[in-house]
């Protein structure tokens, strides 16, 4: 099984496949198998790792609202 670091490069990988305005969830940048196998505190450290990187880097993704299973939304705002 992989690390969530390793989880969390694949995610970031994947973001560059969507396109300007989407609004996803973490979850949402895996295949629904792929997630489903990814224990229940590794999500939730990936989720974690995922908000840090997009709080401390300069990238064109921006979190928005939480849904109401607290799950945290991000929107792509690049040009």
């Amino acid at each position: 099984m992989a690390t969530a670091n390793d989880l969390l490069t694949r995610a970031i990988d994947e973001t560059k496949h969507l396109n300007h305005n989407e609004i996803f969830l973490v979850r949402d940048l895996f295949k629904g198998y792929e997630w489903n196998r990814i224990s229940r505190s590794d999500r939730l450290l990936l989720g974690t790792l995922f908000l840090n990187y997009v709080h401390t880097t300069g990238t064109y993704i921006e979190p928005i609202e939480k849904t109401s299973s607290r799950q945290q939304k991000y929107r792509v705002n690049r040009p």
